[in-house]
């Protein structure tokens, strides 16, 4: 005869569901919210740059990077070609390759999990992965923060790509200063970790103001790394 008493061992179904909790969803939902912000002025201000709507639209399913795509629409605004947008939008994706690193505990061990999961990793899903210990939480971090977002993104890139067609010359509302404001904003705290990200960035800003005269438009950006190499103290 059993006995009534018996241990209940949870599934993984259910570990996984007990895994998220209020306080994840609501600091995900905060992270969504400010996500769609940028995610409608991207929209608008690409169609508003002269692009047809698909591209901001496709660029944000296939892409998945706000400042990737943020630079690579504002070189194509300002007359450069597709080499420049895209080596520019490859080259602040780089950092992403440490994330991946951090977090592939939490992509799972199935390849079609872990090629899925590979596109959703950004600054956000890393954060909120990184903040987790527990191995099941931070999978949960990671996929909720990560379908989220990338919903949330697609669905305001398309809204906003409505919206910039709706109203037309957009210039009269000032949208173009969100390109300089948004790459300031994602600029803003390196600035802040040391002088040589100041001395860095201080240095390519000089290199890409004194190439922009003579150079097409997205070079001038990639000549600026090579501020990085004065982020050094001199010896």
């Amino acid at each position: 005869m059993r006995s009534s008493d018996r241990t209940v061992v949870p599934s993984d179904r259910t570990r996984r569901i007990s895994a998220v909790d209020p306080r994840l969803l609501r600091d995900c939902a905060l992270v969504w919210l400010a996500d769609g912000v940028v995610g409608l002025s991207f929209g608008a201000v690409s169609v508003a740059s002269g692009l047809p709507m698909w591209v901001p639209v496709a660029m944000s399913l296939l892409v998945f990077a706000g400042s990737a795509q943020f630079s690579a629409v504002g070189v194509f605004a300002a007359g450069g070609g597709p080499f420049a947008a895209a080596a520019t939008g490859l080259l602040l994706n780089t950092r992403t390759a440490a994330f991946s690193l951090a977090v592939s505990d939490a992509l799972g061990t199935s390849w079609p999990a872990r090629l899925v999961g590979a596109h959703l990793v950004t600054d956000e899903t890393a954060a909120f992965v990184m903040a987790e210990q527990d191995p099941a939480r931070r999978r949960t971090a990671f996929w909720v923060s990560g379908v989220g977002l990338f919903v949330a993104w697609n669905v305001s890139v398309l809204a906003g790509a409505l919206a910039g067609a709706a109203l037309g010359d957009t210039d009269r509302f000032g949208l173009d200063a969100a390109f300089p404001a948004v790459l300031l904003a994602l600029v803003l705290p390196a600035l802040r970790d040391g002088h040589g990200a100041r001395r860095a960035a201080a240095a390519g800003a000089v290199i890409a103001v004194a190439a922009t005269p003579f150079l097409p438009a997205g070079v001038p950006v990639l000549l600026a790394l090579a501020g990085l190499l004065f982020s050094r103290r001199p010896a």
